[in-house]
């Protein structure tokens, strides 16, 4: 199938299963992101290990932050936006990095994160086209 064809195959849940990620991770981010804004005293967050060293505030701040765009992301995915593609896959990039930045702290939840950016991004760039056409349909 060439990128110009706008039929719907198959292939197109791959393009919904990135999105479907893409939501749920943007929501488990801003929940962190508020927890620790909102009880860093009262939740546990370990950063005895890692490549950089953020405080509660900033690291609450920042996942609330890429949760909401993740989230943004995710439902103009699954409405077939073209320039929503770009944007994730560069946000699973830089997400996959962070992830390398914790392995020594929880080795096997980055490890699993890190394989699930790479589907996402196989995905919406093999078969994310699709989703355009899924809109039409």
């Amino acid at each position: 199938m060439s990128t110009n064809d706008t039929s719907v195959t198959g292939w197109v849940g791959w393009g919904v299963f990135a999105a479907i990620v893409l939501l749920i991770g943007g929501i488990l981010d801003a929940l962190h992101g508020l927890q620790a804004l909102v009880g860093p005293d009262t939740a546990y967050f370990v950063a005895d290990a890692g490549l950089f060293s953020f405080d509660i505030e900033g690291w609450g701040w920042w996942h609330l932050i890429s949760g909401l765009l993740l989230i943004l992301v995710a439902l103009a995915l699954l409405s077939g936006a073209t320039w929503a593609r770009v944007v994730a896959i560069i946000l699973v990039a830089l997400n996959a990095i962070g992830q390398l930045t914790l392995i020594a702290a929880q080795p096997w939840l980055s490890l699993i994160l890190l394989a699930l950016d790479v589907l996402v991004i196989y995905a919406l760039t093999v078969h994310g086209h699709e989703l355009k056409a899924r809109r039409r349909a």
